[in-house]
């Protein structure tokens, strides 16, 4: 059975990042629609719809260039998502200061007391606890 699968899924596009973002806007949508209209089933259904097709369509190319669309209008949020990400990681490590003068994020390490920082940016010195 599995490799029956395989064979039908070859030279097929297949599931990509905007795929799994339509598939969990449709099914979102779908949960509300039980509360709501009846228009936002028909339109989670539709997204379902275009999902399947996307994923079983033969025009690779095209499937592609819908997805590097996407994640190039979503880098923007994805890189600020990452980045508060990292600085969750690194909050049992690490302060993360601001420098007063020109606004620089400056990490330093814990439990070091009382340190004076220098921001490398402007150079400008402050106190702070670390």
């Amino acid at each position: 059975m599995k490799e029956k699968l395989y064979r039908f899924m070859q030279g097929r596009y297949g599931s990509d990042r905007f795929s799994r973002f339509l598939l969990t806007v449709s099914m979102i949508s779908l949960v509300v629609s039980v509360f709501t209209s009846d228009f936002l089933y028909l339109v989670s259904l539709a997204l379902l719809a275009y999902t399947y097709f996307r994923m079983f369509s033969r025009n690779c190319y095209k499937r592609s260039e819908e997805n590097r669309r996407y994640l190039q209008m979503t880098a923007g949020f994805r890189r600020w998502f990452q980045k508060q990400k990292s600085i969750l990681q690194q909050r049992k490590t690490h302060h993360i200061y601001r420098c007063p003068s020109c606004r620089q994020q400056i990490r330093v390490p814990r439990g070091k007391g009382k340190i004076e920082i220098k921001c490398p940016k402007c150079q400008h010195l402050f106190v702070k606890k670390s």
